[in-house]
């Protein structure tokens, strides 16, 4: 991986360098693909989604270690009057009250996962100061206690808390393969695109420069009476064609580059050339090992089982509240207060508390049974609906591997053929300077040219889009035989 990162580094120089000299840049699709994964704006969505999915799972990891707190009112000064009863004059009177009060509290908390309750431990220091009548002082302490506070209704978050967390952050990670898959797609797409581009380009450049030495040609056979007015005026006509796809294609190429400058994050000056991949991996995919790989790896069907787990869960809190409800909060510690803080923590006293709470549904008209059944009907169309998605993944798994392995063949097919058409047209074309072929089957000759190489290109483009697919669906890269996996710790140090 810091091989990788090398060169993409060196890539990346060497562009700068060249944008600066010529602002031009020859790029291969291995190119494009390593350029995206660096600095395009997917990657950078991409990255960010990863990282956010990280401090999801470390504020799930968080919450099952111990916390310390500490809560306190260092200062609380109140003025006030009170109404109170006067025993001298047996009146009612208002009275001004003047104090100054502060506390201080440290708590470790500690979530109990088998049970789904909470232990807890507590310290406390108060002050009261009377700042009107005695003025005098008043402390108090809890040097500790301890507690622990649990529902029986049997719904536990926490241990469902722990089957969901873990898999959703192993789905973060999948989901972050593939979109580093998803986005060499998309940049096969680009760099095709562009590709077509160039090469409508050439095809239009070859043309209009064909056309006009047809024309000039005819124009001199037309002299002679070896060329009729209209074989002239059809030649004069594909060289003003010529002309208009000359600026068409023109146009389309400017659309394309531009196109793939913001994809990848580039200049709009920067002029991209691509270097069309002329070899393709000499591989074949077989379905079933596909669907185990898939079946193992693919996020979709993490997220199936996320979705399965979800609705148990909804269900097991549904039926939690159907019958009697039950929590226990027990504490136990030593308190002790006294008009001098040196005395506070001298001879304390016990500190006990036990409370059972019950609620006992008696006439709620079906709506505690009503929602557990419908968390209940809920669970089994989503466990339909998933097992149908599971059907259709598998189907899309092995349409994509079956296209994929008939794309080879396309593409050595369309290699061949416009191997064959660009023989083809140099012989006609040859044959029609000296005089022993017609321009109907000249301009034949040229369209036949034409196809094959858009052809070619076409499916070279669908064999790379194919194969990125394949791993997409996967994550398996069939070419090296190993799963596909990134440098996580990597990518959240950056």
């Amino acid at each position: 991986m810091k091989t990788k990162y090398f060169i993409v580094t060196v890539l990346l120089v060497w562009a700068g360098v060249k944008v600066q000299a010529q602002e031009q840049l020859k790029l291969s699709l291995s190119d494009v693909i390593e350029l995206a994964s660096q600095q395009s704006l997917d990657a950078f969505r991409n990255k960010n989604m990863f990282r956010a999915s990280y401090w999801e799972y470390r504020y799930f990891k968080a919450d099952r270690l111990p916390s310390l707190s500490l809560d306190a009112t260092p200062l609380d000064f109140n003025r006030y009057r009170n109404r109170e009863y006067n025993f001298q004059t047996n009146e009612e009177e208002y009275v001004q009250r003047e104090y100054l009060n502060s506390d201080f509290g440290l708590s470790l908390n500690q979530n109990v996962a088998l049970t789904g309750g909470r232990l807890f431990l507590r310290s406390e220091l108060g002050m009261v100061k009377n700042l009107s009548g005695d003025k005098k002082n008043s402390y108090q302490s809890t040097p500790i206690s301890i507690g622990y506070q649990q529902n029986l209704n049997g719904y536990n978050e926490l241990k469902w808390k722990a089957k969901i967390e873990p898999l959703k952050y192993e789905k973060a990670k999948k989901v972050f393969i593939e979109s580093r898959e998803e986005l060499a797609m998309k940049a096969t797409q680009n760099f095709f695109s562009l590709v077509a581009a160039e090469i409508n380009l050439s095809i239009a450049e070859n043309n209009k420069a064909s056309a006009d030495t047809l024309y000039t040609i005819g124009k001199g056979r037309f002299q002679v009476g070896t060329v009729t007015q209209d074989e002239l005026l059809n030649l004069q006509l594909r060289q003003l064609q010529a002309e208009q796809s000359l600026n068409s294609a023109r146009m389309e190429l400017s659309r394309a580059q531009t196109r793939l400058n913001s994809f990848l994050g580039l200049e709009k000056e920067v002029e991209i050339s691509c270097i069309i991949p002329k070899e393709i991996p000499e591989l074949e995919v077989k379905a079933g090992v596909a669907i185990a790989k898939a079946l193992e790896n693919s996020p979709e069907i993490m997220d199936q089982q996320q979705r399965l787990l979800a609705e148990d869960q909804r269900v097991d809190e549904a039926k939690s509240e159907t019958g009697l409800n039950t929590s226990i909060y027990a504490l136990y510690g030593l308190d002790q207060s006294s008009a001098k803080l040196e005395d506070v923590y001298t001879d304390p006293d016990q500190r006990q508390r036990f409370q059972l709470g019950v609620n006992i549904p008696i006439v709620d008209w079906g709506r505690r049974k009503g929602r557990y059944q419908m968390a209940e009907y809920n669970r089994e169309v989503v466990r339909a609906t998933v097992n149908q998605a599971r059907i259709d993944f598998e189907q899309d798994v092995v349409q994509t591997v079956m296209e994929f392995n008939l794309q080879s063949d396309q593409v050595r097919n369309a290699s061949l053929a416009d191997t064959v058409a660009q023989q083809g047209f140099e012989v006609a074309f040859q044959r029609f300077l000296i005089g022993k072929l017609d321009v109907i089957n000249l301009n034949q000759a040229r369209n036949d040219l034409e196809t094959a190489r858009r052809d070619y290109v076409t499916a070279l483009s669908a064999y790379w889009r194919y194969y990125y697919s394949v791993r997409r669906l996967t994550l398996f890269d069939f070419a090296e035989d190993m799963p596909l996996t990134e440098q996580y710790e990597q990518i959240l140090e950056n």
